[in-house]
């Protein structure tokens, strides 16, 4: 389901150091792996709390101000379904953190799983970017729901050999340009619907009326025409791009990071009709018994700099702490299409929000409708 479109980031291949770091863990070795972690003076605590977290998330390295406190990681139930998770908690499950996405936290708030933060209790919330402290979804009805951390980008990646002309210049438009038929891939997701929207000059991109549809339409029926491939899998994107098979494609930061180390002369744009960006992080829960100033460290820990230099280097994603973008080296920055004025991107970006259900249907109504007509 398209709700869930961002789980695919979980698939990227980057895992091997990942692995390493929560086997080292298991076998009680974690501690000594992470640089400038001694073993901790006993601490007083209550229930040991209960995380909801994604695939590889239980790495220590997001945590390590929490692990030098209390020495011991807390407990993880590891999800691929965020929906999935909701429901299970909402029938009873208990639990104590969760790590949702934008596009289901109100879903989350209105099952009544979700506690408000203190953010006076996290030191790192000062740090915060401003546009995420206070972007709608991380504060509902006048109360902090989420601690946003981790970010990334949905953009167009590009061959700056092939496409002199976007240097500079950067626009979605590059995927709608015939100049370059046959050379482009599009996401086979209602992305490209939204990416139709914002070529358009659109704002209301996650519900588009059905006027606004018509024209999303002709313009998708010409990038038909147009495209080498929807793809579903990134990895065709890497290739195609390293070949000079695509000249620009929709892709996530992770597929500029390989293609820059491969000595592909790619860029990611930050387009002048605003970048696309998904949101998660960590909220609290009113279902379960955790030590409650445990639970506070465990999201003041993700929230550090160290945590987002580890997130960014590692995972090639952004980090909602802005000193964390100060300990990463200014081309490693780069390479990732995280340089420049973040605080700035993020405050122009069109953060992933729920396209309402009927709404969704019809977007990709359109898109396989167009598909069909065109044979791709």
């Amino acid at each position: 389901m398209e709700k869930v479109r961002y789980f695919d980031r979980l698939k990227s291949g980057k895992m091997t150091r990942r692995e390493l770091n929560r086997g080292l863990a298991a076998a009680g070795l974690g501690l000594v792996t992470i640089p400038g972690c001694t073993p901790p003076a006993p601490v007083s605590v209550g229930e040991v709390p209960l995380v909801y977290e994604w695939s590889t998330y239980d790495d220590p390295s997001f945590y390590v101000d929490y692990l030098t406190k209390y020495g011991d990681p807390p407990r993880y139930e590891i999800f691929i379904d965020e929906y999935g998770t909701m429901a299970k908690i909402r029938d009873g499950a208990d639990g104590d953190i969760a790590h949702p996405c934008m596009e289901a936290m109100q879903a989350w708030v209105d099952t009544g799983i979700i506690a408000p933060i203190d953010t006076s209790r996290l030191s790192n919330w000062p740090d915060i970017f401003p546009a995420l402290r206070t972007f709608e979804g991380v504060m509902l009805d006048g109360q902090v729901v989420m601690l946003p951390l981790d970010w990334g980008n949905a953009s167009v990646i590009y061959r700056t050999d092939l496409a002199v002309e976007y240097v500079g210049d950067e626009s979605w438009n590059i995927l709608f340009d015939e100049k370059y038929k046959g050379k482009l891939a599009m996401y086979d997701a209602s992305s490209a619907v939204v990416v139709a929207g914002l070529a358009l000059g659109y704002t209301n991109i996650w519900n588009m009326t059905d006027e606004q549809l018509v024209e999303v339409r002709k313009l998708l029926e010409k990038q038909a025409d147009l495209v080498h491939f929807y793809w579903v899998d990134q990895s065709q994107v890497v290739a195609a791009m390293a070949s000079g098979e695509l000249v620009a494609a929709y892709a996530w930061n992770d597929a500029v990071v390989k293609l820059r180390y491969e000595g592909v002369p790619v860029k990611y744009m930050k387009p002048k009709e605003g970048i696309l960006t998904w949101l998660c992080g960590l909220s609290l829960l009113n279902t379960g018994d955790g030590d409650e100033q445990m639970m506070y460290d465990y999201l003041d820990a993700w929230a550090a700099p160290e945590t987002g230099r580890y997130l960014i280097s590692e995972y090639a994603y952004g980090h909602a702490n802005r000193k964390a973008f100060d300990l990463v080296d200014p081309d490693e920055l780069a390479i990732r299409g995280l340089d420049g004025d973040m605080a700035a991107m993020l405050a122009g970006a069109h953060i992933f929000s729920p396209i309402p259900d009927e709404r969704y249907e019809t977007y990709m109504r359109i898109l396989q409708s167009v598909k069909r007509k065109f044979g791709v």
